[in-house]
């Protein structure tokens, strides 16, 4: 049996020609495939031997290939919004234009934005700097953006939460823990906001109902009538927020 500390990949296995990596969790309780355009990831209990994991993928070998059927087509009628200078960057239903200019000697990428431009300085043009700055732009904005409506959200609910963070995961949108802290993915920022609001109605929800119980989606529904559109449209569109 192979043993790695929990989170580590251990792995890069296959299923036919479809070569996935193993990561174990402590929080996982069984088996599930993760399907994201970075890849597939097989994520397993702490305890689970590698055998009885390579046996789980195996079997769900159709499904897997299902999935990243429905994933191609859904990156093709909805592709990555890329960072180049000129290009449209989704930002809550509207659409910033990306500028980049080159300073040369400036040592540090610097973001700023004027109406519907967006302002990247940079040294050159070389390496992953503009994709970082402005990573780390949409970052910062999450907080903001997700902050205020977290605030709203909860005093309308008359509960509160503990704090929040941003993160970046790639394939969780948002967590509520049972200590009452709120994450959030700040790629949300790339989805329409009727979008995010759901998603932070349904963790402002999960303060009241852990579960995803009837009682759960009852609570969404008299908050948010509208939840099943944006709801639906994360489930079809969720692989293509990202920055290409």
């Amino acid at each position: 049996m192979l043993w790695v500390r929990p989170g580590e990949p251990v792995a890069s296995p296959s299923v036919g020609a479809i070569a996935y990596t193993v990561r174990r969790s402590e929080r996982a309780r069984r088996a599930r495939l993760v399907v994201t355009p970075e890849g597939v990831e097989l994520v397993v209990p702490r305890r689970m031997p590698l055998e009885e994991a390579a046996a789980f993928a195996r079997e769900r070998r159709g499904w897997l290939e299902r999935a990243l059927r429905r994933l191609d087509s859904a990156l093709e009628a909805h592709p990555p919004a890329r960072v180049a200078d000129g290009a449209p960057l989704p930002y809550l239903g509207n659409e910033l234009h990306l500028r980049v200019v080159i300073q040369p000697g400036r040592r540090r990428p610097r973001v700023r934005r004027s109406g519907d431009v967006l302002e990247v300085a940079v040294g050159s043009r070389a390496g992953q700097g503009v994709q970082a700055a402005v990573e780390r732009w949409y970052r910062a904005q999450a907080r903001e953006e997700i902050g205020r409506r977290l605030d709203d959200a909860t005093a309308r609910a008359g509960t509160s939460y503990g704090r929040l963070t941003i993160r970046d995961q790639r394939t969780r949108w948002a967590s509520c823990s049972s200590s009452g802290t709120m994450s959030f993915n700040w790629r949300l920022l790339l989805a329409p906001a009727d979008v995010l609001d759901y998603v932070v109605e349904h963790e402002v929800a999960h303060l009241e109902v852990p579960d995803h119980s009837p009682r759960f989606w009852r609570l969404v529904a008299r908050r948010l009538p509208s939840y099943r559109e944006s709801r639906d449209w994360l489930r079809r569109h969720g692989t293509s927020l990202r920055l290409g």
